[in-house]
């Protein structure tokens, strides 16, 4: 089983230590790419072995999927959604400065009707999302992001990764619904507006993302043990 501390906390410390250096910018987007493919399908980086979302979709039910063990958990189902949404935003419009994944045809697919991150959800709005969502769906969304990024990823050059992000891109986040007006989600804003391409890459796209299917990971270890 790949082990996060182990296997992904070097790593991310030498990408964020050879994304600075212009002279190893091929070597740092090789790292990025190897990094964003442990948390997507290894379909998508066609690496014949599991990759840790692999590992926690494998033999994941739908009750574990949508179950809230206590009060101070949330869902598998909102990790997921949560991690691609914010993929997805910054990705698509602040690093590549297009469309992003998520339109009316993918809401329709999914069942649901939100757009933002998901970040100030109370308790009863997370098991809404959960109960509602399509799981299948919400894999492929999550394949569809995943394949995006890593074409922009592959097409940027050592001056893309030192442009600051647009404001007019981050209001364009607030104008798509990506976040809402509550403190809980605004403040994601402030926080990639001080960001350029380069950390973007570092947070959210590699480290946001290994963080949430850790946490996914210990809840559906829960629910197997509670159930044992």
């Amino acid at each position: 089983m790949f082990q996060v501390g182990i296997s992904w906390n070097p790593r991310q410390a030498e990408l964020k230590e050879l994304i600075t250096k212009t002279e190893k910018f091929s070597e740092a987007m090789e790292l990025c790419l190897y990094l964003h493919g442990i948390v997507h399908s290894s379909e998508l980086s066609d690496n014949s072995k599991a990759s840790y979302y692999d590992e926690l979709m494998n033999g994941l039910t739908k009750e574990a999927f949508t179950t809230m063990p206590t009060i101070k958990d949330v869902t598998i189902a909102w990790n997921l959604w949560h991690i691609t949404r914010i993929e997805d935003l910054t990705s698509n419009i602040l690093i590549k400065e297009e469309e992003q994944v998520l339109n009316e045809e993918w809401l329709n697919r999914l069942f649901v009707t939100v757009t933002d991150t998901g970040n100030a959800m109370t308790d009863g709005e997370i098991l809404d999302l959960s109960n509602s969502i399509d799981m299948e769906e919400l894999k492929n969304y999550r394949k569809a992001v995943g394949a995006r990024t890593r074409s922009i990823i592959k097409g940027l050059t050592p001056e893309d990764l030192k442009r600051k992000v647009k404001p007019e891109s981050i209001d364009r986040i607030l104008k798509e619904g990506g976040v809402t007006q509550h403190p809980d989600s605004l403040w994601l804003l402030d926080f990639w507006g001080r960001k350029n391409v380069a950390g973007i890459l570092l947070m959210p796209i590699t480290r946001h993302q290994i963080g949430h299917l850790n946490d996914s990971m210990k809840l559906k270890q829960k629910l197997i043990k509670n159930r044992s």
